[in-house]
């Protein structure tokens, strides 16, 4: 299974390793790919699924800085890449470096193999809040909507869809290593303000809708005030993430550790 049409001219492949989305906008002029995968392997295998429904110039978007939705790129480095100035950053970092930091916590995973082959790419044109990309007859909206799953998230709205990045998650409870979870709930809440009645394509599982969004967002905003509470009353660590366990119980105990740990850092004003 390849690319699927959800929206007119808006295309997602929900690639099996790391269950991992990829979106692909058409327009009269061009097309946009939204993330490149994690390997070299992967990238070659989007690139052929990418030709196979187009030949139109592409532009990549990278929503985030995280391997498995940037690691592709350079196998795109002749098109221009536009992501946030924060994945930007990241991205300029030693690419020795962070491939070995991602192999040393993925590397045994199935399908990742290749990741030591990686040439980390950083984006060619950056993004600070907004920007829109022309590709004939329509435009594609990249909108930074605050910190949530990484300092760098970008949106992408094309017509009545919105691809989220991870800052929407499907299928597994959101991921906190990176993250930002006393603002992610107001992220969403600004995300809610772009969704209409389309499709909302998360960085990982099946394709939501504008509930789906709002019930994550009241989720994240009760571990919100859960770790606000506890940080106040002098609570530790594990015993806020057992009250947030007991209030999301879909978190999961690691999850709602790493959540309830960041949000300290976020109360300590650290990045």
């Amino acid at each position: 299974m390849a690319f699927r049409e959800i929206a007119p001219g808006v295309l997602v492949w929900r690639y099996p390793v790391l269950d991992v989305n990829v979106t692909l906008i058409l327009g009269g002029t061009g097309a946009v790919l939204v993330d490149t995968l994690s390997t070299p392997r992967q990238a070659a295998e989007l690139e052929v699924a990418v030709r196979t429904v187009t030949d139109l110039p592409l532009t990549v978007v990278n929503t985030h800085a995280h391997f498995d939705h940037c690691f592709g790129n350079a196998s795109f480095a002749n098109c221009d890449i536009w992501a946030h100035e924060a994945t930007a950053n990241r991205l300029a970092e030693n690419s020795e470096t962070l491939t070995h930091r991602v192999y040393e916590r993925w590397g045994s995973t199935p399908g990742l193999d290749g990741l030591l082959d990686v040439v980390v790419t950083p984006p060619t044109h950056q993004v600070r809040t907004s920007h829109t990309l022309d590709i004939g007859d329509r435009a594609v909206h990249l909108r930074h909507l605050g910190l949530g799953h990484s300092p760098g998230d970008l949106v992408v709205v094309v017509d009545d869809a919105v691809v989220a990045g991870d800052i929407v998650e499907e299928g597994a409870p959101p991921a906190f290593d990176d993250a930002y979870p006393l603002s992610w709930p107001d992220a969403l809440a600004a995300l809610l303000e772009l969704c209409g009645d389309g499709p909302v394509v998360p960085g990982h599982g099946d394709v939501v809708n504008r509930e789906f969004v709002e019930r994550q967002r009241k989720d994240l905003a009760t571990l919100d005030w859960t770790i606000r509470e506890g940080h106040a009353d002098g609570a530790d660590v594990s015993a806020i993430a057992e009250l947030a366990l007991s209030r999301w119980p879909e978190l999961g105990a690691a999850s709602a550790l790493e959540a309830v740990s960041r949000g300290f850092v976020e109360l300590s004003g650290r990045s």
